[in-house]
Parts: structure tokens; sequence; C-alpha cells
């Protein structure tokens, strides 16, 4: 028999023709963002003039309070939006900013979507890399959820972009850094373009900064940790990021689906990676309609 298998391989070969390879060599570019994306100059400018009218909107209304403390740092700090009438449940939007840069304060529009649609929002800031390590981020953003968790009830909804969705899957992955009153509460997750396995990260330049060894990217990429009981979770992508972005929100979505989680994938069309969050400020788009479902 071994003689009728060489044919057949070779028949395929010049068929199919020669084998297609895929290597990173500049994991910077990799994963840069601004350079790019054509006309990224507007960005964050433009999410800071939305958020900032948002705020004012619901502060005129009496529907914001802001800056509530969830622990003792300087940027253990939240903010909370809440619908007309009694809260259906919670929504946590976690900011991203590869865990150097933002605050919450530059996302609060994205909170419109799930404020319409009757749900409190939470958006937290944390303590930023070098400062802190992104293990000592996912405890602060657990602690904030769990400080929301106090003051809203109902079911909770987490969402976070980019590193954000990194944390977001982070809180549904075992061990769970969340108290078990809370995470019993959370009945959806959408990782908006996700950093869910860091180790990529360990070979760009701004590990100098994020200062990722081995022992932590084993210990905190959800792509490399089991799901809790009963996750669920979308891993939203847009059709015109970096290729990394989108295999690192298939990797999740593919994996947790082994592991017995309830996962999505959804790439959509001509969204870059600082466009993909803006459905979440409207409660008709796709995006909040799955992270409310």
């Amino acid at each position: 028999m071994a003689g009728d298998v060489r044919p057949l391989l070779l028949h395929v070969a010049e068929r199919e023709g020669p084998l297609l390879e895929y290597r990173i060599q500049d994991w910077d570019n990799a994963y840069a963002n601004s350079a790019n994306i054509a006309g990224s100059e507007r960005w964050p400018a433009a999410w800071f003039e939305a958020a900032q009218s948002f705020r004012d909107r619901l502060a005129a209304q009496g529907r914001s309070r802001l800056d509530i403390a969830y622990g003792s740092g300087a940027r253990h700090r939240l903010d909370l939006f809440l619908p007309e009438g009694r809260p259906t449940g919670l929504v946590v939007f976690i900011h991203g900013g590869y865990w150097m840069a933002f605050d919450q304060r530059a996302w609060s529009h994205l909170a419109a979507g799930s404020v319409d649609a009757g749900y409190a929002v939470a958006m937290p800031t944390y303590t930023l890399c070098p400062e802190a390590r992104i293990t000592d981020i996912v405890g602060e953003v657990a602690s904030a959820i769990g400080k929301a968790a106090e003051l809203v009830e109902g079911p909770i909804a987490l969402t976070g972009h980019s590193a954000g969705g990194h944390l977001a899957s982070r809180m549904i992955s075992s061990p769970s850094p969340l108290a078990d009153a809370v995470r019993v509460r959370i009945r959806n997750v959408v990782s908006i373009s996700g950093l869910h396995d860091l180790r990529p990260l360990m070979r760009t330049g701004m590990n100098a900064k994020l200062r990722i060894d081995e022992a932590e990217a084993l210990a905190e990429s959800p792509a490399l940790l089991r799901p809790m009981a009963d996750a669920r979770i979308t891993c939203w992508v847009g059709g015109g990021e970096r290729q990394e972005f989108l295999r690192q929100s298939a990797l999740l979505a593919n994996m947790w689906t082994g592991l017995g989680a309830t996962t999505a994938e959804v790439v959509e069309p001509d969204r870059h990676h600082f466009s993909i969050v803006d459905g979440l400020a409207s409660a008709d788009h796709p995006l909040t309609k799955t992270l409310l479902s």
C-alpha cells in the first residue's frame, strides 16, 4: 500500500499548490492599532467628547454617581449610570488601553445603549502598569465588580474592550477572582477585541512596562484556563482589525467551546479596533442586544 500513497500525495500537492506558511516577525506591529488604522488621529479625542456629553446629560437628570470608591487606591474608582426607573440588572464595562492607559471617563457614552435598555452600567478604572502587574489589575477589577454588585441588584453582564476584554473574560475563568455571591449572578460576558493569551505580548516592546513573565501569562490568560461552570461568552471583533486580534478572539471561543462553555464568535464587518465599541452606545445595535440577551 505504501506504493499507492506517494502518487496520491504528489497529485494533491500539485493540485493545491505550494504550502502557505504564516509567521509573525514584527510583534510590535502585530499588536499596533493606531499605526494601522486610517484616520486614527481622531481618537481618543472623539471618545472624550462623546463621553463628557453623556456624563453631563445624565448628571443633569440625576442619573449618575461618579468616582465611587471600591478600594483605597487612587484609581480604585467607578462611575455608575442609572436608567429611568428600577434597573433590570447591572452591566459592567471594563476599559482597555493595554493595561497602561485611560480611565473610565473616556468611555462613559458606551453606557448609553444598556442604560436606555433599562440597565445600570458601572464603569471602573484600575491601577495601570507598570505601577501594577496584570495580576494586581485582575484583583482590582474583581473588587470593582463586587462593589457595583452591592449597589445594583439583578443579573450581571460583563463586557470590556481590548485589555478590558481580557479582564472581562478573566472574571469567568477558573479560578475566578470574583466572590461566589457575585459570580453566580453573571449571566453573560462579551469580550470585545479581547486579548486572551498573554504570551505573545511578552515579545513586544510594551512588555517593558507590562512585565508579563511566563508564570503570569499562564495564570492570567483566559485561553489557557478553564471557564467557570455555566460560563457564557461572546468574542466580538472587527473585521478590519489586526490579524492577531482576530486570532485571539477566535482562540478563546474555540478553546472554551471544547471545555463546556456556551460560546459565540462574531466578526463585525467594516469595524476596526477603535470603532468596534461604538455599537454599545445604541440599545438597538446587535452588540448591545447580544450583551443583554
